[in-house]
């Protein structure tokens, strides 16, 4: 396997831009997600690695080896698309050993590698069926043990998973995670579901507008977003955004209130919060819960989802602001209920004060 290195990349059609500048180091073994809304440039950024894409500056490397001029088929690289791509008029033999046949391996090591990638991905029993007697996870497989028996040095992924219902996609999720930890390969992978990217990886790179926003851990990223952006992209249902003013700030703690926020003091640590003014406070969902008394917001209940293991209200702020709660019980709330909340405001978030657009941005980001 091998580490990847993209430094200073960018690609432009014409004179739109669409990489801007990305710096990117994927170590060996890692599985890093590549994660943002669409048209945030996460499948051209993987294309330019698979060399799919020209790139038009920077530098890539892939194992210390620049390959910004080496064809796709000499760079060490497997991918696996979006559309299974496996041939109706073969086996799923036949499809799994084609890029060896194609590469001219004897007919021993077509055996002994396929073999082996249908004990790792446990399809044994489908290799003499064609595609049309496949489910689409098992499709996913064939596809999967196509890239396994040509022994790359990294595996791409470009969303694998979107075309599964949600219980296959489930299943592949797991098959992906445990098909990493039993190759120990280096893989990349592109998704718009920060569900698969919080389940599946070692690190997250969240992308928007041709940019990166934050490089971390999924925990990082859910618990120190560093822009408002990312808090609202990772985690779900969105992290509710308000207006707040800033009372006093004394290192990294602030006091702050509004007319819809009762005072309290919030963690202040990020480096772009203002001394004073105005600012954005941030708080997930799943923080609130109701209070009988006091409490740092007050509303009325519009709407009750009950979904068994957990409550999610959608509550009208007195200026009609909406907000989430997301409470893990299942409890029987009125529509125009009144209702009181706290939280514990050590898990509060104050970044700078945001434009509408900027919240816009990032209530919709996931």
């Amino acid at each position: 396997m091998a580490d990847v290195l993209l430094k200073g990349i960018k690609k432009s059609y014409g004179s739109v831009d669409v990489i801007k500048g990305v710096d990117i180091e994927i170590k060996d073994g890692e599985f890093v997600v590549f994660v943002g809304p669409s048209g945030c440039g996460k499948s051209t950024l993987l294309r330019m690695i698979a060399g799919l894409e020209d790139i038009t500056g920077g530098r890539l490397e892939i194992g210390g080896t620049v390959v910004n001029e080496i064809p796709a088929s000499q760079r060490g690289i497997a991918m696996v698309f979006q559309s299974y791509a496996i041939f109706p008029h073969m086996t799923v033999r036949e499809n799994v050993a084609f890029g060896l046949t194609i590469s001219g391996a004897s007919k021993a090591e077509k055996d002994q590698k396929v073999a082996e990638a249908a004990r790792i991905l446990q399809m044994e029993h489908l290799l003499d069926r064609r595609p049309s007697q496949l489910s689409g996870g098992q499709r996913q497989r064939v596809a999967i043990g196509r890239a396994i028996v040509r022994q790359p040095e990294v595996f791409l992924f470009d969303e694998p998973l979107s075309n599964l219902d949600a219980a296959l996609r489930l299943d592949m999720r797991i098959e992906i995670g445990k098909l990493h930890k039993s190759l120990n390969a280096t893989m990349v992978y592109v998704t718009h579901d920060q569900v698969e990217a919080m389940t599946l990886a070692d690190k997250i790179v969240v992308l928007k507008d041709g940019y990166v926003q934050q490089v971390g851990s999924p925990m990082e990223l859910y618990h120190r977003p560093e822009n408002l952006f990312v808090a609202g992209f990772i985690g779900a249902p969105s992290m509710n955004f308000l207006d707040v003013d800033l009372v006093s700030k004394e290192g990294d703690t602030a006091r702050i209130r509004s007319d819809l926020v009762s005072e309290f003091a919030a963690p202040a640590w990020r480096a772009d919060v203002p001394a004073s003014g105005r600012a954005t406070l941030g708080i997930r969902p799943q923080d609130l819960h109701p209070v009988e008394s006091g409490g740092v917001l007050h509303g009325n209940v519009t709407l009750s989802e009950r979904l068994g293991t957990e409550t999610v209200i959608d509550i009208a702020l007195k200026d009609g602001t909406r907000i989430l709660a997301s409470l893990a019980e299942d409890r029987i709330f009125t529509p125009g209920e009144e209702i009181a909340l706290d939280f514990d405001h050590a898990h509060a978030h104050l970044f700078a004060p945001a434009t509408a657009e900027e919240q816009a941005a990032a209530q919709s980001a996931a």
